[in-house]
């Protein structure tokens, strides 16, 4: 009798299996579309528009300039709902009626659901970093060191484009309370990714990584523990604190950048990348804590509280020196200097990722800005489609009233026109724009929106124009 072994097969899940597999992922009830803009005090409700995954071709990596497009927003939005099975969330108040969506968000088979189409979305999220971050050549560490010290991680920068776009904004104060929100995915778990790399058994560094760790919980103090800081930020400016409250507003550049660690932290494959994306924001926040302590106490006349970034400027310092002492030196030394690739790959995603954070925010408050101007758009925009100087794809559709399309994006520009009734249309946190019959706006590219039905009934279209300078030529 022969006992020959099965031949080994790396899983990967590809086609029409993965696609009824995320479909078949986010039947679950938690992820059904909201009737409200906000979820009140509920960690397991993540609006993750189901009935559009059937549609979405996960099976391929995207290059860069695809990152900001629908379908990277339902992967990230996919992604952490997956990799927050892995944490325990519990409303303020109670599970009280809650109790069942527990139970769906951590049951076995979302979990197990979840796990096995993990993989195809991290390819499809993060692949693109593969074909724009290169570490080439012999690394020692005499040359990570130096290249260490020509990132200048302690200078004092300008302000970036973000904290540019919160100052020059028509609505400062609006703006400011986007941007906290985008940090809500991470601040309020902060270090959560982290946890993963401190289990096993690796030697001392796996004791100094932990030092780290209990720094951000407060040393068991609750009260300075770092996510209790910042939710009195959030409160201080009039933002709820409870966990994913705001899920509609995140961009989907911000979710990639909380979500990058724990894609390093789940993978532990990646865990020296890990160690130098560690090493390099926990340094740059010192200064990039700096500036935002400034910026909030500019914007809300020293009424908001700092108090968790003026605790980052210390505590990072100090952070900053550990990860290099006692985790980058030591594990070289430990492991040699074959790891050292991977240690500046970590530096160099991450470096990218705030890069595109930065740009997509600074863009989508413009967007907020301009919200009347492209109003204003329409009218030239839907006379070029009639007169047929312009010929765009369009879609009929029929709501009644309290309809709720919840947040999403375009790949292309999109003219949306109301043909009856009254309609709130939703460009980003307190920023929306009433729309009645004959009335529309041009929709622009990439750009988070939603809208809801105020009429009894609303008629309205959909016409997809590409891009809508080309109808005012």
């Amino acid at each position: 009798m022969s006992h020959a072994p099965v031949p080994y097969q790396p899983f990967e899940l590809r086609g029409d299996a993965l696609r009824e597999a995320v479909v078949g992922y986010a039947a679950n009830p938690v992820y059904t579309d909201n009737e409200e803009w906000e979820n009140s005090d509920n960690p397991y409700r993540r609006q993750l528009r189901p009935q559009v995954l059937p549609y979405l071709d996960f099976d391929r990596v995207p290059g860069r300039a695809q990152v900001l497009e629908y379908s990277s927003l339902a992967a990230q939005r996919l992604l952490t709902s997956i990799y927050e099975a892995d944490l325990v969330f519990f409303p303020k108040a109670g599970l009280g009626e809650l109790t069942e969506d527990f139970r769906r968000y951590y049951s076995p088979d979302n979990r197990a659901r979840g796990e096995m189409i993990r993989p195809a979305l991290e390819r499809f999220a993060f692949g693109f970093l593969d074909q724009e971050v290169e570490v080439s050549g012999d690394w020692t560490t005499d040359g990570l060191l130096t290249y260490l010290e020509g990132l200048d991680v302690y200078a004092q920068g300008g302000a970036s484009p973000a904290e540019k776009a919160i100052r020059d904004s028509a609505d400062p104060r609006r703006a400011a309370r986007m941007w906290l929100i985008q940090f809500a995915p991470d601040f309020l778990s902060e270090a959560s990714p982290m946890a993963r790399n401190v289990l096993g058994y690796y030697g001392a560094e796996q004791s100094e990584w932990f030092k780290i760790l209990i720094d951000e919980y407060g040393y068991g103090v609750h009260d300075t523990k770092h996510s209790t800081l910042f939710e009195a930020t959030l409160e201080s400016v009039g933002l709820g604190s409870d966990v994913h409250r705001y899920w509609q507003y995140y961009l989907v550049s911000s979710l990639a950048l909380n979500n990058y660690f724990h894609y390093l932290g789940k993978n532990h494959e990646n865990f020296f990348r890990y160690v130098g994306a560690l090493y390099y924001t926990e340094s740059t926040l010192v200064d990039f804590c700096r500036r935002a302590e400034s910026l909030l106490a500019d914007v809300f006349d020293g009424a908001a509280d700092a108090r968790y970034f003026s605790e980052h400027v210390h505590i990072d310092q100090h952070h900053g020196r550990m990860a290099l002492d006692k985790l980058v030196k030591p594990l070289i030394e430990r492991h040699g200097e074959q790891i050292i690739p991977e240690i500046v790959r970590g530096i160099e995603e991450f470096r990218l990722l705030n890069t595109i954070a930065d740009d997509d925010f600074a863009t989508q408050i413009a967007w907020m800005d301009d919200a009347d101007r492209y109003k204003d758009l329409h009218d030239p925009v839907y006379a070029a489609i009639q007169e047929g100087r312009v010929t765009a794809p369009v879609a009929d559709i029929v709501e009644p009233h309290g309809e709720l399309s919840n947040t999403h994006s375009h790949e292309g520009d999109e003219l949306c026109h109301i043909v009856s009734g009254t309609m709130r249309f939703v460009s980003g946190f307190n920023s929306y724009r009433i729309l009645e019959a004959g009335e529309g706006t041009v929709i622009q590219r990439n750009r988070l929106h939603g809208a809801i039905i105020e009429s009894e009934e609303c008629v309205y279209q959909i016409y997809s124009v590409g891009d809508h300078r080309t109808c005012l030529s």
